[in-house]
């Protein structure tokens, strides 16, 4: 991931994907058909499920999750999980088969352990035997984000000692027809913050991230904040003065005890649409002014959806660990309009703390806060 960010490599691609006929860019991951599900968990077989046992094994993160379990207990630790889609996919590919074979559903389809959204939740607790609190979040494409705040409060409430977060959606022909729908969906590489803007590029992604108390000189990066809102102004359009999307970010200000100067960069939600930027800019400049540090992420990975927050939460913790900046990748000619200045080009910095934004359908925003 990091070399992609440093040298500009972009993940998205014009790979189809199997009963889509509309021509656009895919963030798919490879491998994910050939992942095979622990035996006795195999009825949470779906594309979503998978993905999230493909990112349980990447990075040692099993093994951290083992020594958690050592330290506090496996009824100690809480698990939030985000997703939009859940193992939509699998319901997708079940009725097609009832289509050719007069109604009948496949005599292996489960929908309570593939569509159902709390699926990938429960798959992933069992997978890490774990049997503290949690829950299942799906507040569109800022479900893991929010997860963050669910842990955090969580903790302090003292109904577990430690949390894992994470995030997982997958590719599905409901969400690429329902965005295409809206006519949100851009038939060209998608390019946030630029002038000549088209759309979104739909992607998918898992992640998982351990959070723990530390002292301050464990020498990690810490999660130091969240705000939420909800503006509720439109079911799929963002409030076109950026107040809820500002309200946010005050309130992970506010709640990290830090002012504005205090962030050095902003990951921007970006999507590429052009309301969502026109708003996004519009709320960065109220709050931190017209040179706040900001670019989007999502021209390397598409927009992941319910698995956004916890993508550009990790994209951001390894930005403050490798103290690198990256451009807002296929930024051309920047929209005259907008009073932000995304970057242009690959810079590496002292960064001190970092903000993510991911805002939902519904006017559902979550702004976190990463630092040292």
């Amino acid at each position: 991931m990091m070399d992609a960010l440093e040298h500009n490599i972009t993940g998205l691609c014009q790979e189809g994907y199997p009963g889509l006929d509309f021509n656009t860019w895919l963030g798919k991951v490879a491998g994910v058909e050939a992942v095979e599900l622990e035996p006795s968990l195999r009825r949470y077989t779906c594309r979503n499920n998978q993905l999230a046992r493909l990112a349980l094994d990447t990075d040692q993160f099993r093994l951290a999750v083992q020594a958690a379990v050592a330290l506090y207990g496996a009824d100690r630790i809480g698990l939030f999980v985000g997703t939009s889609t859940s193992g939509g996919a699998a319901t997708e590919m079940a009725y097609q088969y009832a289509r050719h074979h007069g109604g009948e559903m496949p005599h292996d389809y489960q929908l309570l352990y593939t569509h159902n959204v709390a699926s990938v939740q429960d798959y992933v607790q069992r997978s890490l035997g774990l049997q503290g609190p949690g829950h299942t979040t799906s507040t569109a494409c800022s479900s893991s984000a929010k997860v963050f705040a669910s842990a955090y409060r969580y903790i302090n409430a003292g109904l577990c000692d430690a949390a894992i977060v994470g995030g997982v959606d997958s590719l599905c022909l409901t969400t690429l027809y329902g965005f295409h729908s809206l006519q949100l969906v851009s038939d060209e590489i998608c390019r946030p913050f630029d002038l000549n803007r088209k759309g979104i590029n739909i992607g998918e992604a898992a992640g998982f991230v351990l959070l723990e108390r530390l002292d301050a000189k464990s020498g990690k990066v810490s999660f130091k904040g969240y705000g939420e809102t909800s503006d509720a102004y439109h079911m799929s359009s963002p409030q076109p003065n950026g107040e809820g999307a500002m309200q946010a970010m005050l309130a992970a200000l506010q709640r990290a005890r830090l002012d504005t100067k205090d962030i050095s960069y902003i990951n921007l939600h970006g999507t590429a649409t052009v309301s969502n930027d026109a708003a996004e800019a519009k709320a960065v400049m109220r709050l931190f002014g017209t040179d706040a540090v900001c670019g989007s992420t999502k021209g390397y990975t598409g927009h992941t959806l319910g698995a956004a927050g916890i993508t550009e939460a990790i994209i951001s913790i390894k930005l403050l660990e490798s103290g690198m900046l990256p451009e807002n990748l296929n930024l051309q000619n920047l929209d005259p309009t907008l009073d932000i200045k995304p970057l242009r080009h690959t810079r590496r910095d002292s960064l001190s703390n970092v903000m993510s934004n991911n805002f939902g359908f519904g006017g559902s925003n979550c702004s976190l806060i990463f630092g040292w």
